[in-house]
Protein backbone atom coordinates (compact mmCIF):
# COMPACT_ATOMS: atom_id res chain seq x y z
CA UNK A 1 0.00 0.00 0.00
CA UNK A 2 2.93 2.71 0.85
CA UNK A 3 4.60 1.66 -2.43
CA UNK A 4 1.41 2.13 -4.46
CA UNK A 5 0.79 5.28 -2.59
CA UNK A 6 4.25 6.87 -3.65
CA UNK A 7 3.86 5.85 -7.15
CA UNK A 8 0.90 7.18 -7.21
CA UNK A 9 1.75 11.01 -5.93
CA UNK A 10 5.39 10.37 -7.27
CA UNK A 11 4.40 9.88 -11.17
CA UNK A 12 0.38 9.76 -11.76
CA UNK A 13 -0.47 13.51 -9.88
CA UNK A 14 2.56 14.77 -11.71
CA UNK A 15 1.93 13.48 -14.82
CA UNK A 16 -2.19 14.36 -14.33
CA UNK A 17 -1.74 17.46 -13.14
CA UNK A 18 0.27 18.51 -16.37
CA UNK A 19 -2.47 16.98 -18.86
CA UNK A 20 -4.87 19.17 -17.64
CA UNK A 21 -3.46 21.92 -17.79
CA UNK A 22 -2.27 21.36 -21.21
CA UNK A 23 -5.51 20.00 -22.29
CA UNK A 24 -7.69 22.87 -21.03
CA UNK A 25 -5.51 25.07 -22.42
CA UNK A 26 -6.13 23.61 -26.22
CA UNK A 27 -9.62 23.32 -25.58
CA UNK A 28 -10.13 26.63 -24.26
CA UNK A 29 -8.21 27.67 -27.02
CA UNK A 30 -11.29 25.83 -29.63
CA UNK A 31 -13.81 27.27 -27.48
CA UNK A 32 -12.98 30.50 -27.04
CA UNK A 33 -12.53 31.29 -30.71
CA UNK A 34 -16.05 29.23 -31.23
CA UNK A 35 -17.83 31.66 -28.34
CA UNK A 36 -16.60 34.54 -30.29
CA UNK A 37 -17.87 33.22 -33.76
CA UNK A 38 -21.40 32.11 -32.12
CA UNK A 39 -20.95 28.95 -32.59
CA UNK A 40 -23.47 27.07 -30.14
CA UNK A 41 -21.30 25.10 -27.66
CA UNK A 42 -22.74 21.91 -26.25
CA UNK A 43 -20.06 20.40 -23.80
CA UNK A 44 -16.97 21.27 -23.05
CA UNK A 45 -15.28 18.20 -21.25
CA UNK A 46 -12.20 17.50 -18.93
CA UNK A 47 -11.66 13.89 -19.59
CA UNK A 48 -13.46 11.35 -21.44
CA UNK A 49 -16.11 8.62 -20.19
CA UNK A 50 -18.89 9.00 -17.36
CA UNK A 51 -19.44 12.52 -15.93
CA UNK A 52 -17.94 13.24 -12.46
CA UNK A 53 -18.71 16.73 -11.74
CA UNK A 54 -20.96 19.50 -13.96
CA UNK A 55 -22.64 22.52 -14.23
CA UNK A 56 -24.48 24.48 -16.90
CA UNK A 57 -23.43 27.99 -17.75
CA UNK A 58 -25.79 30.77 -19.11
CA UNK A 59 -24.90 30.10 -22.28
CA UNK A 60 -26.32 26.41 -22.03
CA UNK A 61 -22.79 24.63 -22.40
CA UNK A 62 -22.46 21.62 -19.92
CA UNK A 63 -18.91 21.85 -18.53
CA UNK A 64 -17.79 18.64 -17.14
CA UNK A 65 -15.12 16.92 -15.62
CA UNK A 66 -14.88 12.82 -16.47
CA UNK A 67 -13.71 9.68 -15.52
CA UNK A 68 -10.98 9.39 -17.97
CA UNK A 69 -8.70 12.10 -17.48
CA UNK A 70 -6.85 11.78 -20.25
CA UNK A 71 -7.91 14.66 -23.03
CA UNK A 72 -10.87 16.26 -23.30
CA UNK A 73 -13.08 17.89 -25.99
CA UNK A 74 -15.08 21.01 -27.05
CA UNK A 75 -18.32 19.26 -28.81
CA UNK A 76 -20.36 21.57 -30.57
CA UNK A 77 -24.27 22.04 -30.39
CA UNK A 78 -25.09 19.60 -33.97
CA UNK A 79 -22.14 17.58 -33.86
CA UNK A 80 -22.18 13.73 -34.06
CA UNK A 81 -19.82 12.90 -31.40
CA UNK A 82 -17.11 13.92 -28.99
CA UNK A 83 -14.52 14.12 -32.20
CA UNK A 84 -16.66 16.91 -33.98
CA UNK A 85 -17.66 14.80 -36.86
CA UNK A 86 -20.52 16.91 -38.29
CA UNK A 87 -24.61 15.52 -37.97
CA UNK A 88 -25.68 16.16 -41.38
CA UNK A 89 -29.49 15.47 -39.95
CA UNK A 90 -28.58 18.12 -36.92
CA UNK A 91 -30.72 20.96 -38.92
CA UNK A 92 -33.56 19.21 -39.31
CA UNK A 93 -33.93 18.43 -35.49
CA UNK A 94 -32.79 21.59 -34.06
CA UNK A 95 -34.66 24.59 -33.32
CA UNK A 96 -34.49 26.82 -36.53
CA UNK A 97 -33.83 29.41 -34.47
CA UNK A 98 -30.41 27.59 -33.79
CA UNK A 99 -29.33 26.54 -36.94
CA UNK A 100 -27.24 29.68 -37.72
CA UNK A 101 -25.07 29.10 -34.58
CA UNK A 102 -24.86 25.84 -35.76
CA UNK A 103 -20.51 25.00 -36.15
CA UNK A 104 -21.31 23.23 -39.77
CA UNK A 105 -23.13 26.19 -40.94
CA UNK A 106 -20.15 28.72 -40.33
CA UNK A 107 -18.23 29.77 -43.14
CA UNK A 108 -15.35 27.38 -43.62
CA UNK A 109 -12.95 30.48 -42.82
CA UNK A 110 -14.99 30.67 -39.60
CA UNK A 111 -14.14 26.59 -39.40
CA UNK A 112 -11.14 26.88 -40.07
CA UNK A 113 -10.16 29.65 -37.42
CA UNK A 114 -12.11 27.51 -34.31
CA UNK A 115 -9.96 24.46 -35.05
CA UNK A 116 -6.75 26.35 -35.44
CA UNK A 117 -7.10 27.93 -32.33
CA UNK A 118 -6.46 24.58 -30.44
CA UNK A 119 -3.22 23.90 -31.40
CA UNK A 120 -2.46 27.74 -31.45
CA UNK A 121 -3.61 28.18 -27.38
CA UNK A 122 -0.71 25.36 -26.89
CA UNK A 123 2.12 27.40 -28.88
CA UNK A 124 0.94 30.53 -26.75
CA UNK A 125 1.02 28.02 -23.34
CA UNK A 126 4.51 27.29 -23.99
CA UNK A 127 5.80 30.91 -24.74
CA UNK A 128 4.46 32.31 -22.27
CA UNK A 129 6.18 29.76 -19.78
CA UNK A 130 9.18 29.66 -21.60
CA UNK A 131 9.16 33.99 -21.73
CA UNK A 132 8.38 34.13 -17.79
CA UNK A 133 10.87 31.17 -16.83
CA UNK A 134 13.51 32.98 -19.00
CA UNK A 135 12.55 36.84 -17.04
CA UNK A 136 12.02 35.28 -13.73
CA UNK A 137 15.51 32.92 -13.55
CA UNK A 138 17.47 33.95 -16.86
CA UNK A 139 20.23 31.60 -17.61
CA UNK A 140 23.11 29.89 -16.78
CA UNK A 141 25.67 29.80 -19.24
CA UNK A 142 29.75 29.13 -20.26
CA UNK A 143 31.36 30.34 -23.12
CA UNK A 144 31.04 28.44 -26.27
CA UNK A 145 34.41 27.93 -26.82
CA UNK A 146 36.00 24.31 -27.91
CA UNK A 147 38.85 23.14 -25.48
CA UNK A 148 39.70 19.70 -27.03
CA UNK A 149 39.15 18.28 -30.04
CA UNK A 150 39.05 14.47 -29.68
CA UNK A 151 41.16 12.68 -32.45
CA UNK A 152 39.50 10.75 -35.30
CA UNK A 153 35.93 12.36 -34.04
CA UNK A 154 33.90 13.63 -36.37
CA UNK A 155 35.09 17.38 -35.28
CA UNK A 156 38.26 16.76 -36.21
CA UNK A 157 37.27 15.31 -39.85
CA UNK A 158 35.42 18.58 -40.51
CA UNK A 159 38.18 20.60 -39.17
CA UNK A 160 37.01 22.07 -35.87
CA UNK A 161 39.79 22.76 -33.92
CA UNK A 162 40.85 23.82 -30.61
CA UNK A 163 39.61 27.57 -29.28
CA UNK A 164 36.91 27.70 -31.92
CA UNK A 165 34.30 29.60 -30.79
CA UNK A 166 30.91 28.63 -31.77
CA UNK A 167 28.35 31.52 -33.19
CA UNK A 168 25.52 29.18 -34.47
CA UNK A 169 24.08 24.94 -35.64
CA UNK A 170 21.95 25.37 -38.55
CA UNK A 171 21.07 29.10 -38.14
CA UNK A 172 20.20 29.20 -34.18
CA UNK A 173 22.27 31.51 -32.22
CA UNK A 174 24.77 30.19 -30.26
CA UNK A 175 25.23 31.68 -26.29
CA UNK A 176 26.34 29.11 -24.76
CA UNK A 177 28.81 25.87 -24.86
CA UNK A 178 25.45 24.48 -23.65
CA UNK A 179 23.46 25.54 -26.47
CA UNK A 180 26.28 24.27 -28.69
CA UNK A 181 26.15 20.57 -27.00
CA UNK A 182 22.25 20.90 -27.03
CA UNK A 183 21.89 21.66 -31.05
CA UNK A 184 24.40 18.71 -31.52
CA UNK A 185 22.93 16.12 -29.50
CA UNK A 186 19.62 16.57 -30.95
CA UNK A 187 20.86 15.53 -34.67
CA UNK A 188 22.03 11.97 -34.63
CA UNK A 189 23.15 10.82 -37.87
CA UNK A 190 21.30 14.42 -39.24
CA UNK A 191 24.00 16.87 -41.36
CA UNK A 192 24.31 20.37 -39.47
CA UNK A 193 25.69 23.50 -39.97
CA UNK A 194 28.19 25.09 -37.41
CA UNK A 195 29.15 28.78 -38.25
CA UNK A 196 32.14 29.26 -35.78
CA UNK A 197 35.02 32.76 -35.20
CA UNK A 198 38.59 31.04 -35.49
CA UNK A 199 41.31 34.15 -35.52
CA UNK A 200 38.44 36.75 -35.98
CA UNK A 201 37.42 35.04 -39.00
CA UNK A 202 33.94 33.56 -39.38
CA UNK A 203 33.24 30.25 -41.70
CA UNK A 204 30.71 27.78 -41.53
CA UNK A 205 31.56 23.64 -41.32
CA UNK A 206 29.03 20.72 -41.98
CA UNK A 207 29.43 17.62 -40.24
CA UNK A 208 27.11 14.61 -39.18
CA UNK A 209 26.98 14.23 -35.66
CA UNK A 210 27.26 10.16 -34.87
CA UNK A 211 24.53 8.38 -33.00
CA UNK A 212 25.13 7.26 -29.44
CA UNK A 213 22.95 5.79 -26.50
CA UNK A 214 23.64 7.19 -22.84
CA UNK A 215 21.81 7.24 -19.94
CA UNK A 216 20.29 9.99 -18.21
CA UNK A 217 20.55 10.76 -14.54
CA UNK A 218 17.20 8.71 -14.30
CA UNK A 219 18.68 5.98 -16.09
CA UNK A 220 16.53 6.19 -19.45
CA UNK A 221 18.39 5.23 -22.78
CA UNK A 222 18.52 8.44 -24.74
CA UNK A 223 19.93 8.30 -28.54
CA UNK A 224 21.55 11.54 -29.06
CA UNK A 225 24.61 13.08 -31.62
CA UNK A 226 27.98 13.16 -30.42
CA UNK A 227 30.82 15.03 -32.37
CA UNK A 228 33.82 14.14 -29.51
CA UNK A 229 34.64 17.82 -28.38
CA UNK A 230 34.86 18.86 -24.83
CA UNK A 231 35.72 21.71 -22.76
CA UNK A 232 36.96 22.21 -19.26
CA UNK A 233 34.58 24.48 -16.85
CA UNK A 234 35.35 26.25 -13.97
CA UNK A 235 33.44 28.27 -11.39
CA UNK A 236 34.22 31.68 -12.75
CA UNK A 237 33.12 30.25 -16.50
CA UNK A 238 29.84 30.23 -15.52
CA UNK A 239 27.61 33.19 -15.42
CA UNK A 240 23.91 34.16 -14.76
CA UNK A 241 22.58 36.28 -17.41
CA UNK A 242 19.29 37.88 -17.64
CA UNK A 243 17.95 39.20 -20.59
CA UNK A 244 15.48 42.17 -20.82
CA UNK A 245 11.82 41.66 -22.02
CA UNK A 246 12.46 42.41 -25.82
CA UNK A 247 15.61 40.06 -26.19
CA UNK A 248 13.80 37.43 -24.13
CA UNK A 249 10.67 37.45 -26.47
CA UNK A 250 13.54 36.61 -30.10
CA UNK A 251 15.01 34.37 -27.56
CA UNK A 252 11.87 32.44 -26.83
CA UNK A 253 10.58 32.33 -30.37
CA UNK A 254 14.00 31.04 -31.29
CA UNK A 255 13.67 28.49 -28.84
CA UNK A 256 10.08 27.62 -30.04
CA UNK A 257 11.42 27.30 -33.87
CA UNK A 258 14.46 24.74 -32.30
CA UNK A 259 11.75 22.68 -30.55
CA UNK A 260 9.38 22.54 -34.05
CA UNK A 261 11.91 22.09 -36.25
CA UNK A 262 14.03 18.72 -34.32
CA UNK A 263 10.20 17.50 -33.48
CA UNK A 264 9.66 17.65 -37.14
CA UNK A 265 13.12 15.78 -38.18
CA UNK A 266 12.38 13.08 -35.74
CA UNK A 267 9.06 12.87 -36.77
CA UNK A 268 10.22 12.73 -40.36
CA UNK A 269 13.05 10.18 -39.65
CA UNK A 270 10.17 7.61 -39.47
CA UNK A 271 9.32 8.16 -43.07
CA UNK A 272 12.79 7.55 -44.54
CA UNK A 273 13.32 3.96 -41.80
CA UNK A 274 16.19 6.43 -39.58
CA UNK A 275 13.33 6.51 -36.57
CA UNK A 276 13.90 4.87 -33.21
CA UNK A 277 10.79 3.26 -32.03
CA UNK A 278 12.63 2.90 -28.84
CA UNK A 279 12.56 7.26 -27.95
CA UNK A 280 8.90 6.65 -28.94
CA UNK A 281 6.82 7.25 -25.63
CA UNK A 282 2.96 6.71 -24.49
CA UNK A 283 0.86 7.69 -21.32
CA UNK A 284 3.11 5.26 -19.54
CA UNK A 285 6.41 7.04 -20.73
CA UNK A 286 5.39 10.35 -20.15
CA UNK A 287 3.89 9.67 -16.98
CA UNK A 288 7.01 8.24 -16.10
CA UNK A 289 8.84 11.22 -16.98
CA UNK A 290 6.76 13.67 -15.41
CA UNK A 291 7.09 11.94 -11.96
CA UNK A 292 11.03 12.09 -12.75
CA UNK A 293 11.40 15.78 -13.53
CA UNK A 294 9.21 16.30 -10.61
CA UNK A 295 11.32 15.52 -8.36
CA UNK A 296 13.83 18.17 -9.83
CA UNK A 297 10.99 20.57 -8.68
CA UNK A 298 8.44 22.87 -9.32
CA UNK A 299 10.26 24.70 -12.11
CA UNK A 300 11.75 21.77 -13.68
CA UNK A 301 8.12 20.27 -14.65
CA UNK A 302 6.81 23.61 -15.29
CA UNK A 303 9.37 23.64 -18.35
CA UNK A 304 8.03 19.86 -18.98
CA UNK A 305 4.68 21.19 -19.28
CA UNK A 306 5.84 23.69 -21.92
CA UNK A 307 7.63 21.43 -23.96
CA UNK A 308 4.92 19.06 -24.02
CA UNK A 309 2.24 21.39 -24.67
CA UNK A 310 4.15 22.48 -27.56
CA UNK A 311 3.84 19.05 -28.73
CA UNK A 312 0.97 18.32 -28.34
CA UNK A 313 0.00 21.16 -30.38
CA UNK A 314 2.45 19.92 -33.26
CA UNK A 315 1.14 16.36 -33.19
CA UNK A 316 -2.69 17.97 -33.09
CA UNK A 317 -1.66 19.54 -36.40
CA UNK A 318 -0.56 16.24 -38.34
CA UNK A 319 -3.27 16.26 -41.44
CA UNK A 320 -4.95 12.56 -39.83
CA UNK A 321 -8.75 12.89 -39.49
CA UNK A 322 -9.85 12.91 -35.74
CA UNK A 323 -6.98 15.03 -34.98
CA UNK A 324 -7.44 19.03 -35.54
CA UNK A 325 -5.07 18.76 -38.59
CA UNK A 326 -7.07 16.14 -40.18
CA UNK A 327 -10.52 18.34 -40.14
CA UNK A 328 -7.88 21.24 -41.05
CA UNK A 329 -7.64 19.21 -44.29
CA UNK A 330 -10.76 18.79 -44.98
CA UNK A 331 -11.37 22.43 -44.71
CA UNK A 332 -8.92 23.28 -46.48
CA UNK A 333 -9.58 21.40 -49.62
CA UNK A 334 -13.35 23.21 -49.23
CA UNK A 335 -12.15 26.09 -49.50
CA UNK A 336 -10.26 25.28 -52.05
CA UNK A 337 -13.46 23.45 -54.27
CA UNK A 338 -16.16 25.67 -53.31
CA UNK A 339 -17.93 22.53 -51.72
CA UNK A 340 -17.20 20.42 -48.72
CA UNK A 341 -16.62 16.78 -49.10
CA UNK A 342 -19.22 14.19 -49.42
CA UNK A 343 -19.97 12.76 -45.57
CA UNK A 344 -19.58 9.46 -47.04
CA UNK A 345 -15.80 10.27 -47.77
CA UNK A 346 -15.44 12.60 -44.52
CA UNK A 347 -16.65 9.44 -42.61
CA UNK A 348 -14.13 7.12 -44.32
CA UNK A 349 -11.21 9.27 -43.47
CA UNK A 350 -12.71 9.74 -39.63
CA UNK A 351 -12.21 6.05 -39.45
CA UNK A 352 -9.01 5.66 -40.84
CA UNK A 353 -7.74 8.34 -38.37
CA UNK A 354 -9.61 6.67 -35.31
CA UNK A 355 -8.12 3.60 -36.43
CA UNK A 356 -4.39 5.18 -37.41
CA UNK A 357 -4.56 6.56 -33.88
CA UNK A 358 -5.68 4.03 -31.61
CA UNK A 359 -3.03 1.91 -33.38
CA UNK A 360 -0.23 4.35 -32.15
CA UNK A 361 -1.55 4.85 -29.17
CA UNK A 362 -1.47 0.62 -28.80
CA UNK A 363 2.16 0.88 -30.03
CA UNK A 364 3.25 3.31 -27.59
CA UNK A 365 1.61 1.65 -24.70
CA UNK A 366 3.35 -1.48 -25.58
CA UNK A 367 6.69 0.12 -26.07
CA UNK A 368 6.38 1.83 -22.85
CA UNK A 369 5.42 -1.38 -20.89
CA UNK A 370 6.21 -4.55 -22.38
CA UNK A 371 9.71 -3.37 -23.69
CA UNK A 372 10.49 -1.40 -20.73
CA UNK A 373 9.89 -4.69 -18.41
CA UNK A 374 12.10 -7.30 -20.38
CA UNK A 375 15.21 -4.40 -20.54
CA UNK A 376 14.85 -3.08 -24.03
CA UNK A 377 14.38 0.64 -23.00
CA UNK A 378 17.12 0.52 -20.62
Amino acid sequence: MIEFAFWLLSYVVPFLAVLTVIVFVHEMGHYLVARWNGVAIQTFSIGFGRELVGWNDRHGTRWRISAIPLGGYVRFLGDMNEASVPDPEASARIDPALAPHLFVNKSVWQRIAVVAAGPIANVILTFLILYALLLGYGRYSIPPVIGEVLPESVAATAGIESGDRILAVDGYAVRGFEDFQRYVATSPERQVAVELERDGASQTLTLVPEAVDVEDRFGNNQRIGRIGVTRDVSETDVTLYRPGPIEAIGMTVEEIRFIIQRTAAFLGDFFVGRGDVEQLGGPVKVAKVSGEVASLGVVALINLMALLSLNIGIFNLLPVPMLDGGHLLYYLIEAVRGRPLSMKVQEMGFRFGFALVMGLMVFTLFNDTVFAHFGILR
